[in-house]
């Protein structure tokens, strides 16, 4: 009572601590954006731009910024830069221009340039970074570090963050990295190493902007709020096809040195048409807001890609390219690059959702428009007994069924997503998507804009903007895993080892291009549409061609030959072993096919399977030659080769297919499982005498065929029929047919094909019968045939 101010006091010093609190809780944190690389193109066009947006949606919603943009050029020029760039800034349509000022001069004024190359540069920023937000009373959030550099600075640059410029403990980092992530599997399986001893998973945010365009990004939200429309129709019975569009005007002149290494597929096709590839095949989550679940459908959705062949792919060149290589790298008048710069890519999923539907991936430069789009053609069933000018647009079922994501640019000129009207009326959120009327004249693939419901953006906003907003709110889904990165790696990389040598087809360029680049596909082939104009009349010196040779027909080791060009001689070998099993069938009710693995019957497989309809499939059964002792599922199981190329395209019945049982009680190969005796039991009750109608071989650079290989006696005589054997490759361990089986046989045809087997066919046509040193040479049916297959590569060298 003594102290009447006390209580006062007590009450004051109370209220003003609850007020500190309230503020500390209202106040998120201080975030620092370092931009690395803050004076590239890159950065110029399009991360500033984004920065700022970030910050104009941000500012006054709790956090604190501070944004710190380095180079490798002088503090001076860095700020001068800086300075121009900040300036030119723009700010959204709804945004009042005395606002707008404000608004940028706070940016400015929270912008800065530092030079940024040593450990000790980036302890200085550390500092720096710690002292402000302890002076200014904050406490730090977190750190976000965009890499605008090329990818061989990257290391350098993670080992700096890493060990100097880490926020401290409660506050988190993330790192921003683009692409190129690598230029086959193994360079991004490096790449992700190093970096992965510097980052964790969830501090990386991999970026490809397309995942950031408004159309790309409303795949996903559009196919969940129409599932109801959309679950019956989004599979192999109803979808045609898919097709994922890049097209550009432009040429690579001033981008060469970049182009020569990477060219079309791994500039767009690899990443960009593939990503958007996952967000329209994937399986959709229960809740695709989970960023967790949506990279893992992804995932899903990559694994169930079906490899590629050089068959799946089409290049092309535009005219000049060679030319601007020569000029921009310093090149030799003779040199000709055969780097593509156009590639259209036939793509499957083995899975039952997509089984069957091509996807069409196509991008390509000195084209004759700039567009962008996904479109998903529905199968057309209904016949309409009335003429077409009856068609109601919105009722006829005869007219064209499409989904269509407009990426932007083309006739439309932004982005847009269109659904036809005789579908069914989208579900598009209205605060970020509008209805708009087609414009009168305006076509879209083949139908004028009315036929369609078409929606675009509230607001158009550049993809950079889009990403680096979802960087900062921790929205993984719209980025590349390390994982899928790999996977998606996976696919690609055998194709392009596959095309490295191929001669692209050359364009003008632009509207001349006319009809020069259209292609179609048949099974798993891509071709173009036209063939190109040959020579007509020879050069000196002119290489032959293989139109200059016809299937030669000849003697190879006492036996018939037949040598042509490989697509030839795959093509008379398929017809020859339709005849044989045809004339088997007649005769014996069945046909009994016994098939060796490796690569070089791969395009006979696909021959079977796309170009053979009248084969009696029904009433064929299908056995191996070798196996190796792998689980069947393994990518190298001859079996799993067998199922991917043939069997997955052809009806035969499950029990007239024999694997080799290599994988028995959880177990390889183990001799107490007795496979080979089992697989020789199984031939002994099905096979006539044991003998099979036809038997497919190959040939060794060694001089082995089937899993029989010289200096190892095992299977070269005796009375076993199936043998395990040992491989000098991995995997070593093998089962195999014993060669008397193969002798059985009623028919056996030699397959060989490729340069690197002109010198074991040379020195075989020269020995006699020594199987322990050369295998093949031990192969002589006792009262069948034997016929060899060999292109001219591995004939004549």
């Amino acid at each position: 009572m003594k102290h009447p101010g006390f209580w006062k006091m007590l009450t004051v010093a109370v209220f003003m601590a609850l007020l500190v609190c309230l503020q500390a809780q209202e106040h998120q944190g201080h975030v620092s954006i370092i931009l690395l690389g803050a004076t590239g193109d890159l950065a110029k066009k399009y991360l500033w731009q984004g920065l700022f947006q970030l910050y104009l949606d941000e500012a006054g919603k709790g956090h604190s910024f501070s944004f710190h943009g380095s180079a490798l050029t002088t503090t001076e020029k860095g700020q001068e830069f800086m300075a121009k760039v900040l300036e030119s800034l723009s700010c959204p349509k709804d945004v009042a221009p005395p606002r707008c000022a404000e608004l940028k001069d706070q940016f400015q004024q929270l912008s800065q340039y530092r030079h940024l190359k040593t450990s000790e540069d980036y302890l200085a920023l550390n500092k720096d970074i710690e002292a402000r937000v302890q002076r200014e009373g904050l406490w730090e959030a977190g750190r976000i570090f965009y890499f605008s550099v090329p990818p061989f600075a990257y290391a350098d640059i993670a080992c700096n963050i890493n060990s100097s410029c880490r926020p401290g403990p409660g506050a988190w980092l993330r790192v921003v990295l683009e692409k190129p992530f690598g230029h086959d599997l193994l360079s991004a399986q490096q790449l992700a190493t190093e970096l992965g001893s510097f980052f964790q998973e969830e501090e990386m945010y991999r970026v490809d902007h397309y995942l950031g365009k408004q159309a790309v990004a409303q795949i996903l939200p559009f196919r969940d709020q129409n599932r109801k429309f959309l679950d019956g129709l989004w599979n192999r019975h109803y979808v045609e096809r898919v097709e994922i569009i890049m097209k550009e005007t432009v040429d690579a002149e001033g981008r060469t040195s970049f182009y020569e290494k990477y060219g079309v597929i791994r500039d767009v096709l690899q990443n960009h048409l593939t990503e958007i590839l996952t967000l329209v095949a994937m399986e959709l989550p229960h809740n695709v807001s989970s960023w967790e679940a949506v990279l893992q459908h992804k995932l899903q959705a990559f694994q169930a890609l079906r490899g590629l062949q050089k068959g799946s792919a089409v290049l092309g060149q535009y005219q000049a390219y060679s030319e601007q290589v020569r000029r921009e790298l310093q090149k030799p008048d003779s040199f000709h690059s055969l780097t593509p710069t156009f590639a259209g890519i036939l793509a499957h999923m083995d899975n039952l959702r997509w089984e069957g539907v091509p996807f069409i991936l196509m991008s390509g430069k000195a084209l004759d428009e700039r567009v962008g789009y996904v479109r998903i053609l529905f199968k057309n069933r209904a016949y309409c007994a009335q003429s077409e000018k009856h068609w109601v647009t919105d009722q006829s079922q005869c007219l064209p069924r499409q989904i269509i994501f407009y990426i932007g640019h083309g006739e439309l000129g932004s982005p847009a997503v269109l659904v036809s009207r005789n579908l069914f009326r989208p579900s598009l959120p209205s605060k970020s998507w509008k209805e708009v009327e087609g414009q009168p004249g305006l076509r879209l693939f083949g139908r004028p804009l009315s036929d369609y419901y078409v929606y675009s953006p509230v607001r158009e906003q550049d993809a950079y903007s889009i990403l680096i907003s979802h960087i900062f709110h921790r929205r993984k889904g719209s980025f590349i895993t390390t994982e899928n990165l790999l996977a998606s790696w996976v696919f690609w990389t055998p194709l392009l080892d596959s095309l490295v040598h191929e001669v692209p087809r050359i364009y003008p360029g632009g509207a001349e291009n006319g009809h020069l680049l259209d292609f179609e596909f048949s099974g798993n082939q891509l071709s173009f549409s036209q063939q190109q104009l040959e020579q007509l009349v020879p050069g000196p010196g002119s290489v032959p061609k293989p139109s200059d040779f016809q299937v030669l027909r000849a003697k190879y080791r006492e036996s018939p030959l037949i040598s042509a060009w490989p697509e030839e001689l795959i093509a008379k070998l398929a017809n020859d072993i339709e005849a044989t099993a045809v004339q088997a069938v007649r005769r014996f009710g069945k046909f009994h096919l016994a098939l060796s693995g490796g690569s070089s019957p791969i395009d006979l497989f696909q021959q079977l399977a796309m170009g053979h309809y009248g084969f009696p499939w029904a009433h064929t059964h299908l056995w191996l030659v070798d196996e190796r002792c792998v689980p069947l599922w393994d990518p190298e199981s001859n079996f799993q080769g067998l199922q991917a190329h043939l069997l997955q395209h052809v009806r035969v019945p499950y029990y007239n297919i024999h694997p080799m049982p290599v994988h028995l009680h959880q177990r390889l190969c183990a001799e107490e499982d007795q496979g080979a005796q089992i697989y020789a039991e199984e031939i002994s009750a099905l096979v006539t005498n044991s003998s099979f109608d036809l038997v497919l071989l190959g040939m060794g650079p060694d001089g082995h065929t089937a899993s029989l290989f010289p200096q190892s006696p095992t299977g070269l005589d005796g009375e076993q029929l199936v043998v395990l054997t040992k491989s000098p490759f991995r995997p070593y361990d093998r089962m195999s047919l014993s060669l008397p089986l193969i002798n059985r046989a009623r028919k056996v045809a030699v397959l060989v094909m490729g340069r690197m087997k002109r010198e074991i066919t040379t020195l075989v046509s020269r020995v006699g019968y020594e199987p322990k040193k050369w295998p093949i040479s031990g192969v002589l049916p006792a009262s069948g045939q034997l016929v060899w297959y060999m292109d001219y590569e591995a004939f004549l060298g």
